[in-house]
């Protein structure tokens, strides 16, 4: 069998395993990624998540010695949710991002990847694969490019023509030179609405993201969110969509081919309340499946303060007083104090005032200030 024929069959049985679409690329370096991703370090743009060895990133080489291909792969998830609840008063809800819908992505893509490694060694079994996802340490979008799966947006997102951007990405690295397939050049043109909708600015200009400034990113920290955030996160737990939302490539895109990607409502829109008392064994049960709880409950616990904030939620009041009272974490505690003066309600001030002489961690004691300047501008 020619490298040619192994490639129609490995594309055959990609279709045959539920693959949305795939690509071939060389495994040359990465030559021009590597001065972006140097800039982007240089600028303090990066998340502190991606692989700190630049080489690892540009090189795959380096991941597989004599690579000569990357195979890569996109499944397509649903933009649309059906039957989602309402938000509505005294019943305010959040809301998980379209990634984080379904079983977390990187546990379909590796059974998919695995199926697929299989059928490439049972094929060539002298060929040698590595693959990986998301946190691997190649950029899933250069390589999705090179291979001809999509163009690098200016929402820094990988656009297909099939599925837009709603689309998880994965690679594999192998030995086997396999015929590669034509990159797709970028196709935004002169449209910037992504750039225009990010309610941070973290899109700086497109293709380069500041990810410190992202709400995807923000909502995953675990220290308290800096105070200019906390008005454009509004009820997100996990996660942005806006950059995608707007997207005229996305118009009209919603496909639901796995069963698996399929949201639960009450889990990926839940209600905010019931997310502030959660035990770890109930978290783990509710939302373990999710790849937005690999933080663990206590950012989206934060997240869910700052929502009831946004919705001044004022039914919430006696529960973010629990917190601020009972709550061993200073993040949380603070966090409350803060949605507390935000929300002013009638009892607020002196729920904060008793709070203030109570609380000894000085990081809650500035947020309960923050409570108290907010009442009182509210007041004026």
């Amino acid at each position: 069998m020619t490298l040619a024929q192994l490639k129609q069959e490995i594309i055959a049985y990609s279709i045959s395993i539920g693959i949305d679409k795939i690509g071939f690329a060389s495994a040359d370096p990465f030559v021009d990624l590597k001065d972006k991703l140097i800039n982007q370090q240089d600028l303090g743009y990066q998340s502190g998540f991606e692989e700190p060895d630049i080489d690892k990133r540009v090189h795959p080489e380096l991941l597989l010695p004599e690579a000569k291909s990357i195979i890569a792969i996109a499944l397509a998830y649903p933009s649309k949710m059906k039957h989602a609840p309402l938000s509505t008063k005294g019943a305010r809800r959040g809301l998980f991002c379209r990634a984080s819908w379904g079983e977390d992505y990187h546990k379909i893509l590796k059974r998919k990847m695995e199926q697929l490694e299989a059928f490439i060694l049972e094929k060539a079994p002298n060929a040698r694969v590595v693959s990986m996802v998301d946190t691997g340490e190649l950029s899933d979008r250069a390589v999705a490019q090179r291979a001809g799966i999509g163009w690098s947006g200016k929402n820094c997102s990988i656009i297909t023509e099939e599925f837009g951007s709603y689309v998880y990405l994965g690679e594999i690295i192998t030995t086997l030179a396999l015929p590669p397939d034509t990159p797709i050049t970028e196709q935004c043109g002169s449209c910037t609405k992504c750039i225009d909708a990010c309610p941070t600015g973290a899109i700086v200009q497109g293709g380069q993201l500041d990810s410190n400034k992202c709400i995807a990113f923000l909502t995953q920290t675990k220290t308290f969110l800096a105070d200019e955030y906390r008005e454009k996160i509004g009820n997100r737990i996990y996660g942005c969509d806006t950059c995608q939302q707007v997207c005229p490539e996305n118009k009209g895109k919603d496909f639901h081919l796995h069963d698996e990607m399929e949201p639960d409502p009450e889990v990926v829109k839940p209600l905010l309340k019931e997310l502030l008392f959660i035990s770890n064994r109930q978290f783990k049960e509710t939302y373990g499946l999710l790849s937005g709880a690999w933080r663990g409950k206590k950012p989206l616990q934060r997240n869910a303060i700052i929502a009831l904030a946004h919705f001044k939620d004022v039914n919430a009041i006696t529960d973010l007083e629990r917190l601020l009272k009972e709550d061993p974490r200073p993040v949380i505690r603070g966090t409350a104090a803060w949605a507390i003066g935000k929300i002013a309600a009638e009892k607020s001030e002196l729920i904060l005032k008793v709070a203030k002489e109570r609380e000894k961690d000085a990081d809650v004691l500035r947020e309960i200030e923050k409570g108290l300047n907010l009442l009182e501008n509210h007041n004026i």
